[in-house]
């Protein structure tokens, strides 16, 4: 491969229809930014999934090179807060719709976009981490914040077997708390129990309710990746004073609830974003992350291909046929 080439998994756009393929590309045709960065590992999420198959109007330039995370080396830098050698990490930002992204050996972006690799973190881990556990770790630290504590009551996690619930219910039997997985795959219950899951939820139990504003007070505290009925069922079953930390929408957008769960239960919806987190927030979801996640646990979750598997992870996701983290090599 030439010095000045790269390779990156580009799509196109002709009569509507959205293509993919691993092309080698110019390092002239990079975007702007102040940093350079070597990628070495990207992921697959549910955005990137969309992102892929031309879905939901997030891509309005093409060509384009998805991805909405990544990590490498920093190969140049006009920043004097990062130098040749550094090792960083990106996620948000629009990264990977608006801007180039991480299925590509090179990528270049503005120095505030990024954050250094976690001490004791390969670039390997921190994509097994990604957008889906940055954004678990979000919305822990936001139901901790609105006194969420272990001694509480059971904590549950809807979408469990995907990746943003396997981060949250690893992370949150850690640190202690009694975790409720939901999941519409029994043949993950397994899998969910080994990450610290002690109780199983069937996915349809939620998503279809009972139609009642209020049921039963039976958790403390939620991590939603689903949205639509599951969450509008979760709100009604949620303790007095609990929280909801709503970071997805796997079930749909619309939400067809009402106010009586925040007026007779004191329950609080916290809405989680993980695109536009400030620096300094970022940093400390990170240093969390590092902290709180068992490294065993990550590994056995996580998954390896490269750009050209790609394609098919995008489609799996899409479909919630993926278990845990799928981490892309993009030098493989």
């Amino acid at each position: 491969m030439a010095e000045d080439t790269f390779a990156a998994l580009v799509l196109e756009q002709q009569d509507d229809k959205v293509t993919q393929g691993v092309q080698q590309i110019s390092t002239d045709t990079l975007p702007e930014g102040d940093v350079t960065i070597a990628v070495e590992y990207s992921t697959v999420n549910y955005k990137d999934g969309m992102v892929v198959n031309g879905l939901g109007g997030l891509v309005r330039n093409y060509p384009h090179v998805p991805g909405i995370d990544f990590a490498g080396t920093v190969e140049s830098s006009d920043s004097d807060r990062y130098k040749p050698g550094d090792k960083v990490v990106l996620t948000g930002w629009r990264v990977g719709e608006a801007h180039w992204g991480g299925y590509a050996q090179k990528a270049r972006v503005k120095a505030d976009w990024l954050v250094p690799l976690p001490d004791g973190f390969s670039t390997k881990n921190a994509m097994a981490v990604g957008t889906a556990g940055f954004t678990s770790m979000l919305c822990i630290l936001a139901l901790e914040d609105h006194g969420l504590t272990p001694d509480a009551g059971t904590v549950l996690v809807t979408g469990a077997a995907g990746g943003v619930g396997s981060v949250a219910v690893a992370i949150l039997a850690k640190l202690g708390y009694t975790v409720a997985a939901s999941t519409g795959r029994p043949e993950q219950h397994d899998y969910l129990k080994s990450l610290g899951a002690t109780e199983m939820v069937d996915r349809a139990e939620l998503a279809e309710g009972s139609g009642r504003p209020l049921d039963k007070e039976r958790w403390v505290g939620c991590v939603d990746t689903v949205g639509a009925s599951t969450l509008a069922t979760v709100l009604s079953q949620i303790a007095y004073g609990g929280s909801v930390a709503a970071c997805g929408l796997a079930g749909g957008p619309k939400l067809q609830t009402t106010v009586i769960p925040f007026l007779l239960r004191g329950v609080n919806l916290l809405g989680i974003d993980s695109v536009m987190q400030p620096y300094d927030n970022r940093v400390r979801t990170w240093q969390r992350i590092a902290s709180d996640l068992p490294m065993d646990k990550l590994e056995a979750m996580t998954e390896v291909i490269g750009l050209g598997g790609v394609g098919d992870a995008a489609n799996a996701i899409l479909q919630g046929q993926v278990r845990g983290r799928m981490v892309v090599d993009v030098n493989a």
